[in-house]
Parts: C-alpha cells; structure tokens; sequence
C-alpha cells in the first residue's frame, strides 16, 4: 500500500518511509551528500545540533528561516556546494524532526525532494511505501504535498486516499516551481530574502543521491548516500 502522512505526527510504521521537506531540509541534505559531505547527523532541535558538534562536524540550521546563531551555516542548499568538513548537522523546524520521527517508526528511511525525483523514485520497492510530509508547525504543506503526489504518481501498487489526494495535488501544478512558489513556505523565505533557495530546490532529478538512515541516536540519526536500489539495514548508537 502507498500512504502519505501530510505531517510527520501522522506517520505511521511502514516498510519504507521517505520524508519530504522539500523547502528545505531534505532538499539541503541531498545537495550536501551529493557536493561531499559523507554524512548528514540531523537532530531534532538546536541544542541536541550543538551537542553533537566536535571537530569535522559543520554545525548547519534554521531559526524563522535564518542561520541560528553559533551556527556555521543556516538551511539553504547552495550553501552545502563546498564542504567544510566531512559531517553535517542539520537542525531544522520541521525537516529534521520528521526525520527523526519516521526512524522510529520504519526500519528503512529515505529523504526524498525535487533534487532526487528520479532516484528516489528507482530506489522504492514495490510493496508498503509511506511518503511523510514535513509539513509547516503541525500543518500540512502545500510544497511537501506537491512532491509527494509526484513521487506516488510513479509507483505502482494500490494507493491510499491520502496518496490520491496528493497526487491530484500534484497534477493541478504544470512544474514544480510553480508548486512550490504557491505555497506559504515559499513567501516564508521571499520574507526572509531567500528566494533563490526557492529556485535551487525547484531543480528536478538534478542530482542522483538518495540519503539514507543509516544509524539512529537519541533524538538524531546519521544519513549517508545510496546511489543503488539495495538499500542498508541501520543501526542504533549514539555519536
């Protein structure tokens, strides 16, 4: 069955899980993976980012949009183009937890965006497959939904209501730029005079990495890039 939770508090436990926050969490943590960095540590707040920080560990995040103070870097893709270091912790609103949450539900978690359409896509078995949406503060998210509904569209299997839902969504928009300006993250990070982080995560099967769960701590988990169908059994520990 193919499900789509609309925020991470709806997720459930499921064969695969693939998170989106599409503006911009997982897309940052694609372009991260895909310019360098060998792993990506996302936490579930800002204090758990500062304590996961040692030496070679690049400390990246968003507060209302903007780089958290004490942070190295804030959320946007481009700003993962030349790695500092081998690791990157990601502390977000919204992304981050999600991913945190879907790791204790589902054995085998994926993060999925516009950047990686069409390896994510390959990389799903046929069978249980949940998309989470991040969503925005509890809320569901228009962009999140729109990836979502593009993801189902090209799997096979029977599909939940909430899976037809997205996919209807999806079909309303003629690209994903479109989508994704429409949607209240997007006017977020024009408020922010972001907007061009709008257009870097608009860029579709640009890039061919698809992260994975790879170990889970308390309250983050490690990703590291897959660029095969086969994917790894994780394991616990805490870094």
């Amino acid at each position: 069955m193919i499900t789509v939770a609309f925020t991470y508090a709806e997720a459930r436990a499921a064969e695969v899980s693939v998170v989106i926050d599409v503006l911009r969490a997982t897309s940052t943590i694609v372009q991260a993976l895909a310019a360098g960095y060998e792993r990506v540590l996302c936490a579930d707040g800002l204090d758990r980012a500062r304590a996961l920080g040692k030496p070679g560990r690049v400390l990246a995040g968003e507060l209302r949009c903007r780089k958290p103070p004490g942070f190295q870097l804030g959320n946007s893709p481009s700003g993962t183009l030349s790695p500092l270091g081998d690791e990157l912790v990601l502390a977000t609103t919204n992304g981050a937890p999600a991913i945190v949450r879907a790791a204790t539900l589902s054995q085998r978690v994926l993060v999925g965006c516009l950047l990686n359409l069409d390896a994510v896509v390959a990389a799903l078995p046929t069978g249980d497959v949940q998309l989470v949406c991040s969503g925005t503060d509890g809320s569901p998210a228009l962009d999140d939904a729109y990836v979502a509904g593009r993801i189902v569209a090209r799997l096979e299997g029977p599909r939940s209501d909430s899976a037809v839902i997205a996919e209807r969504v999806a079909a309303a928009y003629p690209c994903g730029r479109d989508a994704l300006a429409a949607s209240a993250g997007a006017r977020a990070l024009a408020l922010a005079g972001l907007e061009e982080d709008v257009d870097d995560c608009a860029r579709e099967s640009a890039l061919d990495v698809v992260p994975c769960v790879v170990a889970v701590g308390t309250g983050f988990v490690t990703l590291a890039p897959i660029r095969v169908i086969e994917l790894p059994l994780r394991k616990n520990l805490n870094l």
